[in-house]
């Protein structure tokens, strides 16, 4: 009898915790919200007159507990068309708010991080780079197209980089893409 509590209880022991694990989480219950895309983006660099072309790499993650909050990050290479033979790049992560209506998802952000500009070979006599401190404000819009596929209707930003030559830099960046959403 002692023999066959000791067997039920291992049992017990044994399944209980299968159990548990044996259901996976709800979609609902996540707690965070990924997306992660890429873009072709265009600049008004507010050094040269033209504009400058690039990719932009990004990703979301937005807290499901806190509702509208994420943060947004972003890489712009700003260095493919280059009229001028100037580029820009940018390394940015900041908060970011957003809104949920219907598919559409509207948000605001504001980055920090450094960015990158070059003078490259060509006009100028030999390349050469500096980084700099740049803080950037924006927002966009994106679209839910599928369960994991999310279209970027386009962002702007208004980046403002301080301690660039005499006056700083305030360059405007556009951007167009889509995201896979995990």
């Amino acid at each position: 009898m002692q023999i066959q509590r000791y067997l039920a209880l291992l049992v017990v022991l044994i399944a209980f915790p299968c159990g548990l694990f044996a259901q996976a989480t709800p979609a609902a219950s996540r707690p965070l919200d990924l997306q992660i895309g890429v873009g072709i983006s265009a600049a008004q660099p507010d050094y040269s007159a033209p504009h400058i072309k690039g990719i932009t790499i990004y990703g979301t993650l937005d807290f499901r507990r806190f509702r509208h909050l994420g943060i947004d990050g972003e890489i712009h290479d700003l260095k493919i068309i280059t009229p001028s033979d100037i580029g820009q790049s940018s390394y940015l992560l900041g908060p970011r708010y957003e809104w949920r209506i219907g598919r559409f998802r509207p948000y605001a952000k504001a980055l920090f991080g450094i960015g990158n500009f070059e003078f490259q070979k060509g006009y100028y006599p030999a390349d050469s780079s500096g980084n700099f401190f740049i803080y950037a404000f924006g927002g966009g819009v994106d679209l839910r197209a599928t369960k994991r596929l999310n279209v970027r209707l386009f962002d702007i930003e208004q980046q403002e980089w301080p301690s660039f030559e005499n006056h700083g830099l305030s360059p405007l960046v556009g951007t167009i893409g889509a995201a896979y959403h995990f």
